[in-house]
């Protein structure tokens, strides 16, 4: 079972100014199947919104997670809900 999901996760550390939401796009991207985008929050966070099949999603925040991204990722928090199928591609905001 493989439904489409919606993940909104929030990255807190060094993740601004680092290229971390350019990677996280070509993550995504590589993943393939995903929509959604990653901003930059005032509160230096990053938001990241995916959706798609729940696999790529969770593929997603396991990278975000791990040691292979730009910066330095102190700690990712995570909702889940239904996908609203409004984004076109994956962007960088």
């Amino acid at each position: 079972m493989n439904e489409d999901a919606r993940l909104v996760a929030w990255v807190r550390g060094r993740v601004q100014g680092v290229g971390f939401r350019w990677f996280t796009r070509a993550r995504a991207l590589e993943i393939g199947g995903l929509s959604g985008f990653a901003l930059n929050l005032d509160d230096g966070r990053v938001q990241v919104v995916a959706e798609g099949a729940r696999q790529g999603c969770e593929e997603l925040l396991d990278w975000l997670r791990g040691d292979d991204t730009p910066g330095r990722v102190d700690g990712v928090t995570e909702i889940w809900d239904t996908p609203r199928r409004i984004y076109d591609g994956f962007a960088i905001r």
